[in-house]
């Protein structure tokens, strides 16, 4: 039996020190991306926001040149979601995560009869390294060859047949475009490798989220049936046991701070890995707030005080025919302190800074989804 114990507070320093939220970090975008073993990415504007709370220094146009130049690259891996990968990376994860997108395709086979898997996927590299394709254009393309097949099934069987990248503009900052797709081997210029075995990826996670469980990784990957890789692993790893005893692995070099070491504000994107990457998520976000990052299927970016999620925040950019000036909305879920509300502030400031918000900015305490609301509105 593991003795060691350690509180939801210790598990929290401990990953939000791997995460680069205790103390910002002088890396690169590529060191950094590579470090996280990858950022949520659905939207264009959360990396940035990630990289903003955690990069000394960091502008947007680094990780736009990133993008231009192919060192990093949008695609579908963990959870099947779009994740920003290095380009080392896009070619050994998406091989790992392969068999849950196969999982995900079975979901739609009643929209497949008739359609061959191994042609779909022929067909699909075809039609995608001949140039860029919409997701719209990839669709019709593959309607011509099975007339009778859903059309949504189809464009699933295409994403989860082959590592499809969104090239840029798609991503690039205040540049952007709608999403057109190629391979990750035809846009990264590297050919895919063998599919890996967990191990590597496992210790890696345990780099920036540990330490962590075997369902946490799972959690974080989207894959089942690990516990033979962390068996093997055993012997180079330490353990622990959290507040209800379950086992954690981890690194016996990785940081862990003391649980008082001050956390300072943080300003999160929507989707930010740190809350997604556990099946126990109380070490940043409290069971009473479970839920109130939602609205809808509409999710909200979050700031943490003290290192757990303490409210929600929005950007209301000004420029021509919008006002002058920015807005950043502060909803806190409880009263703050007025130090940690002061500590808030400069935060907000300071990532408004770096995203470039037009004008002035206002950072002032409100309700978040009227700030959402009225900013669609204009």
């Amino acid at each position: 039996m593991t003795t060691k114990p350690m509180t939801v507070r210790a598990l929290g320093r401990a990953t939000l020190e791997r995460q680069l939220l205790l103390r910002r970090a002088p890396l690169d975008v590529a060191e950094a991306v590579a470090h996280l073993v990858g950022l949520q990415a659905q939207e264009v504007r959360p990396p940035y926001v990630t990289l903003a709370a955690r990069l000394a220094g960091f502008r947007p146009a680094a990780l736009s040149t990133a993008l231009e130049e192919r060192r990093v690259a949008r695609l579908v891996t963990m959870r099947s979601t779009i994740h920003l990968h290095t380009a080392a990376d896009c070619m050994t994860l998406r091989p790992l995560v392969q068999p849950a997108r196969e999982r995900e395709l079975r979901m739609f086979r009643k929209g497949l009869v008739g359609v061959d898997p191994a042609r779909l996927c022929a067909l699909t590299r075809e039609y995608a390294e001949a140039e860029p394709r919409t997701p719209k254009e990839l669709r019709e393309l593959l309607l011509k060859e099975w007339p009778a097949a859903d059309p949504q099934s189809l464009s699933v069987a295409a994403r989860c047949s082959l590592p499809l990248v969104q090239v840029t503009p798609r991503g690039l900052w205040r540049r952007g475009g709608g999403v057109r797709l190629t391979t990750a081997e035809r846009w990264l210029g590297r050919e895919s490798e063998a599919t890996p075995t967990a191990d590597a990826t496992i210790l890696r996670y345990l780099g920036a989220f540990g330490p962590a469980s075997v369902r946490d990784f799972q959690q974080w990957a989207g894959l089942t049936r690990t516990r033979e890789a962390f068996e093997r692993l055993r012997p180079r790893l330490v353990t622990f046991r959290d507040e209800h005893g379950a086992e954690l692995f981890d690194l016996p070099e990785a940081p862990r701070p003391d649980e008082d070491v001050p956390a300072p504000p943080r300003l999160l994107a929507e989707f930010d890995n740190l809350l997604l990457s556990h099946a126990d998520r109380t070490r940043v976000v409290r069971d009473a707030d479970r839920g109130r990052t939602w609205q809808g299927n509409v999710a909200h970016a979050t700031f943490l005080v003290d290192g757990t999620v303490a409210g929600l925040w929005a950007l209301k950019e000004g420029g021509p025919g919008r006002g002058e000036g920015s807005s950043l909305t502060l909803e806190p879920f409880r009263e703050l302190t007025r130090a940690q509300r002061d500590e808030l502030v400069a935060e907000a400031e300071r990532t408004a800074a770096v995203l470039e918000a037009p004008g002035a900015v206002t950072v002032d305490f409100g309700t978040v989804r009227k700030a959402v609301r009225k900013a669609a509105r204009t």
